[in-house]
């Protein structure tokens, strides 16, 4: 499974902190008009990393919850099942990453993903599709992704998979209620590499959930199998298609040619 990242929501003191290492490490452009930290925040080509203000009840009492998102990194990820290019693999970290070179710019992957993470440059001549990608190589050299290594709260843990869910666990266990018997991205989709704790409801704070928006246990990919087998049997079918009226169309074109030269003479 690689590595994880737990998010400790409470934790989190809404600094932005996160937004700006994310963009100065991807060279990301910062943009007025689609803010990455905000109430409704932008999730865009820019922004690869959000932090969406909330405003929750908790005890009889308005509070505010500051939800980070990027890209979760499915361990079976949807996104790649989808690109018969190859241009979206899993590293052995666990990091979901994109090869530009290799994208037929078909846009499967945003289709496929069920919480509508990747984005497409449509204002650029040659665009890309753009997401989180867990700043792959700063963990091939074992440090965290920039987001979490400049969190001034420690509201991010990284650490293998499976040390982010025992802490996860830990947590849960050690606040006595006050947190949800609950983690997110244990189950969600089959499971996920970034994975997340809070004392209020995930749903309350804009987190797609498998109990109330049907979001899958199963990973996504379960239900893609032989989409690429499907995809090459239609583009086989087109490509032959196409090539027998290719051929029919020359040669009846040249058998009207062959007339024309008969009748002339």
């Amino acid at each position: 499974m690689g590595k994880g990242v737990l998010v400790d929501i409470p934790r989190c003191i809404g600094c932005g902190s996160c937004t700006v290492a994310c963009k100065l490490w991807n060279d990301r452009a910062f943009d007025e008009n689609n803010p990455a930290f905000a109430e409704k925040p932008i999730m865009c080509s820019e922004n690869w990393t959000t932090v969406d203000i909330r405003r929750v009840e908790k005890d009889g009492e308005e509070v505010l919850r500051f939800v980070k998102m990027q890209c979760l990194h499915c361990i079976e990820p949807a996104c790649l099942v989808s690109c018969f290019s190859k241009a979206l693999q899993r590293t052995p970290e666990g990091a979901v990453t994109y090869n530009p070179r290799l994208c037929a710019g078909c846009r499967y992957c945003m289709l496929a993903c069920a919480v509508n993470i990747p984005r497409y440059e449509w204002q650029k001549v040659l665009p890309n599709v753009t997401k989180c990608q867990m700043c792959h190589m700063r963990m091939q050299n074992g440090d965290a992704p920039a987001c979490v290594s400049v969190c001034p709260t420690q509201a991010m843990t990284f650490d293998s998979r499976e040390n982010v869910m025992d802490k996860a666990r830990n947590i849960i266990d050690a606040s006595g209620g006050g947190y949800v018997d609950y983690i997110y991205g244990e189950k969600e989709l089959g499971g996920t590499n970034w994975v997340y704790v809070s004392d209020v409801p995930f749903e309350q704070i804009g987190f797609k959930t498998i109990e109330h928006h049907g979001l899958s246990s199963n990973p996504t990919s379960y239900y893609l199998k032989g989409f690429h087998s499907w995809v090459k049997r239609i583009l086989g079918g087109g490509l032959v298609l196409f090539a027998g009226l290719y051929f029919y169309t020359s040669r009846r074109n040249k058998i009207l040619e062959e007339q024309g030269k008969n009748e002339k003479a």
